[in-house]
């Protein structure tokens, strides 16, 4: 069985959550939302190589849960880049060719082991796969002033965890950066890969904003409370 390595990006500085804090260190009932997103995939892959990505300038004490049991054995921290492509070029650097690798946003806490197994297993089957869902909301485009609806039948909201093979992976983020690379399957594409589109989760939302990490307690609330009935 091939080995399996996760690459968590937690290098944000959430100018949008309105905190001084960075958000993937906000509190999430009561443990910050990386806890929540290292546990996840500790969970769903005991025997996974979880490696967190971080800003050089992260607070030491900001991370100490990371280098205490039970994550201690099990993570290595790297640090970030420039951009997003940058940051995960740093973390890919101790993955080995016949890996599979996850790459996920360090502020996706909600992320089930469902979602993950997917992943990994169309990824094993296909060389890539990325969770996405179909928008709901109408679209336009404005140009000019002029009003255009958009068809949203062909346009999916991208979501993490983001799997590949790492033969397909590695040598993708050999190539120079562009602006054009904003998340993986980007970089992937831009080297003629091809990658394939899995169903996502509608739970597995991002925290960018207040109302976000508002959203998040509310869902993990509801889930302890279903399994302690």
């Amino acid at each position: 069985m091939r080995p399996v390595y996760v690459v968590i990006v937690a290098g944000g500085r959430g100018s949008r959550m309105q905190s001084a804090t960075p958000k993937q260190f906000i509190s999430l009932t009561g443990k910050p939302v990386l806890w929540h997103t290292v546990s996840a995939f500790q969970r769903a892959l005991p025997a996974a190589r979880l490696i967190v990505v971080l800003p050089a300038d992260t607070d030491a004490a900001q991370i100490r849960f990371l280098q205490e049991p039970p994550f201690a054995s099990a993570v290595t921290l790297v640090t970030g880049g420039e951009t997003r492509f940058h940051s995960v070029q740093n973390g890919l650097q101790s993955v080995p060719s016949d890996a599979l690798v996850l790459v996920h946003d360090g502020v996706r806490p909600l992320v089930s082991k469902t979602l993950i197994e997917r992943c990994l297993r169309f990824a094993e089957e296909q060389d890539a796969a990325i969770p996405a869902l179909p928008l709901t909301d109408s679209l336009c485009r404005v140009d000019n002033g002029r009003y255009t609806v958009v068809d949203r039948s062909t346009l999916f909201a991208v979501q993490t965890p983001q799997a590949f093979k790492a033969s397909l992976l590695l040598p993708a983020f050999e190539q120079a950066y562009r602006d054009t690379f904003t998340d993986e399957a980007s970089v992937v594409t831009a080297m003629g890969g091809t990658v394939l589109l899995v169903e996502g989760e509608k739970r597995n939302i991002k925290i960018t904003t207040p109302e976000d990490l508002l959203l998040a307690e509310l869902m993990l609330q509801a889930g302890m409370q279903l399994s302690a009935q």
